[in-house]
């Protein structure tokens, strides 16, 4: 797809896709100090859950190591989550995604190769990475999920347009523990556990070393579970 036009980023798509990079920072800060986060809906991305419940999101997997250590992590807990997927993670090892499945966790669509900044693509690009990791998970597991987040969360009306287009709910986030730069355990665990009822929570399981993250879930699982908070689907919260 390198030698479509159509598929070039552009300066001005590139910085515009930057702003809103930003601009969202501010717009999650504003979302986690809200007593009720957004829920959202089809043309604009969910920051919270209904109900008294917590959603719990894991990004960029399935990963050999890090996906089923987190799944027994997971399991001990009685936990369940949200695990958006990569596509090309996914056709390399559909046996995981079939795991998280049988688990009984929530699949989400992460686009099909995490390219960034997410919202400079065309809008056929955008729709083919969407697309295609729909077709993988399904093959995968038979399972057609009805959930998207935008690679860094990275939104614009183009992406929310073709989200919608395809069927799907775009899905953010309210508390972002930064794991994904491996910023140490206690930061991640600090971060985490100021999660309370309506919120969502951003983890990864790919992309990197993640057993900081899965240390630090450790501590903060029982912890929320200990203030009676109840971990639901991202927009149904159920």
């Amino acid at each position: 797809m390198t030698g479509n036009r159509d598929d070039v980023v552009r300066p001005w798509s590139y910085l515009s896709a930057q702003a809103l990079h930003y601009l969202f920072f501010a717009i999650r800060g504003q979302q986690f100090l809200r007593r009720h986060a957004t829920l959202g809906g089809r043309h604009w991305p969910a920051f919270g859950v209904p109900g008294a419940g917590v959603a719990l999101t894991i990004d960029d997997g399935p990963h050999p190591e890090w996906t089923p250590l987190m799944l027994d992590l997971l399991d001990r807990h009685q936990v369940r989550a949200t695990f958006f997927l990569i596509g090309g993670r996914v056709r390399e090892r559909p046996d995981l995604a079939r795991r998280i499945v049988a688990a009984g966790h929530t699949l989400g669509n992460h686009s099909m190769s995490h390219p960034q900044p997410f919202a400079a693509l065309s809008r056929q690009r955008m729709r083919d990475e969407i697309s295609r990791t729909q077709s993988e998970i399904e093959d995968a597991t038979g399972v057609s999920t009805r959930l998207f987040r935008a690679p860094g969360g990275n939104w614009s009306r183009s992406v929310l347009a073709t989200t919608a287009d395809l069927g799907l709910t775009p899905v953010d986030w309210t508390v972002n523990p930064s794991d994904w730069r491996s910023p140490g355990v206690p930061r991640i665990t600090r971060s985490l556990s100021r999660g309370r009822a309506g919120q969502v929570l951003l983890c990864h399981d790919g992309g990197g070393d993640r057993s900081q993250t899965v240390e630090a879930l450790e501590t903060v699982l029982p912890r929320l579970l200990g203030r009676g908070l109840r971990f639901v689907t991202p927009v149904d919260g159920r």
